[in-house]
């Protein structure tokens, strides 16, 4: 590709973070999760290095369909086996290889150790146990506690994520409360363990804006006031503004953009950073048409040669179309999948 000097070098993976006590919480290596259909071999996630250090919230954004919740769902060891779905790479939590672990040892890490917060929990709660029956669960199946204990910390945890008269909360069915009350309650149930990871896919889209603040505000408190790391899934930027300490953004299976908050907001590299950015409503744009990428995700059974992004992609240049980019580095921590960006420099192509 023509140019000036790249303002920054390839490299083979995302930065690893340090942490204090010399490694991340999470350590997500080359992860591939491939299914097998009609139409061929879907590379859902095609190769992601992603880490989350101790006490960090990493958001993981992308559109529909990039593979953000596919990522975490093989962290959880809930990718189906073959032949319907394969993961590949390396998974590191706690010293282990999550993927290469049995699903009796996966039962001693899910829930346990790593706790989940799902998008719709209408869907993910039961509909026929009550509220204090799903929290308790947990606390039985991995902690063995004694019945006055586990009634004791259900009534607290509904007490800790904010809903009035706990004790109450516990004989309530699911149906019973609103959509932020029993994304709470999902949030109790993921707390319940006290993990060391939380992983939360997209869990305020369905809320509505008053509640998705008060959500995101909760679950940034508790997991500061317990030392909690997070991985958040999503695919509003106004959300990522509001809790990440580090992005990774996502495109069609790949990671295009890795930086911390202000690297992706101020200095975005990738074009598919910029188009999300654009993308977003501001007081600025009033009056303006808002921003929409052309295009859709790529069908990942039928990814396009090249850069995945190039179909959409206002800056591609020839060899985008048939080279698939690495990462390239442009300051400390910050990495994108686009040497086009990297020729360019910051003064052209951030301005």
């Amino acid at each position: 590709m023509s140019g000036g000097r790249p303002a920054g070098g390839l490299v083979t993976t995302a930065p690893r973070e340090a942490t204090p006590d010399g490694g991340p919480v999470l350590a997500v290596e080359g992860l591939r999760v491939h299914f097998t259909g009609e139409s061929g071999v879907a590379r859902a996630v095609d190769g992601v290095d992603v880490t989350v250090g101790r006490r960090e919230t990493v958001c993981l954004v992308g559109e529909s369909g990039c593979g953000k919740t596919v990522s975490a769902l093989a962290v959880l060891g809930l990718v189906p086996g073959p032949p319907e779905g394969l993961a590949a790479g390396r998974i590191r939590f706690g010293g282990r290889n999550l993927l290469e672990l049995d699903d009796r040892a996966m039962e001693t890490v899910r829930g346990r150790r790593i706790g989940m917060v799902f998008q719709e929990p209408l869907t993910s709660l039961n509909p026929v146990f009550t509220i204090g029956e799903q929290i308790a669960e947990p606390l039985r199946v991995h902690l063995r506690l004694p019945e006055p204990e586990v009634h004791r910390r259900c009534i607290q945890l509904l007490a800790d994520v904010g809903l009035d008269s706990p004790a109450d909360r516990l004989a309530d069915y699911p149906h019973r409360l609103s959509g932020g009350q029993r994304q709470r309650v999902m949030i109790a149930m993921a707390l319940a363990c006290e993990p060391e990871l939380i992983i939360a896919d997209e869990p305020t889209t369905a809320l509505d804006v008053t509640v998705q603040a008060q959500i995101l505000a909760l679950m940034r408190r508790l997991q500061q006031s317990r030392g909690m790391s997070m991985l958040y899934i999503t695919h509003d930027l106004r959300v990522v503004a509001q809790i990440a300490d580090r992005v990774y953004v996502m495109y069609a299976g790949l990671i295009a953009e890795c930086g911390d908050l202000d690297q992706i907001f101020k200095t975005p590299r990738h074009p598919y950073t910029r188009a999300l950015l654009a993308a977003l409503p501001g007081r600025g744009k009033r009056g303006r048409r808002l921003y929409s990428i052309p295009g859709t995700v790529p069908d990942p059974a039928h990814r396009p040669a090249g850069c995945p992004f190039h179909p959409r992609c206002p800056q591609a240049e020839p060899p985008c179309r048939t080279q698939l980019p690495g990462l390239c580095a442009f300051e400390p921590g910050h990495v994108a999948r686009c040497p086009v960006a990297a020729e360019r420099g910051p003064e052209d192509w951030c301005a």
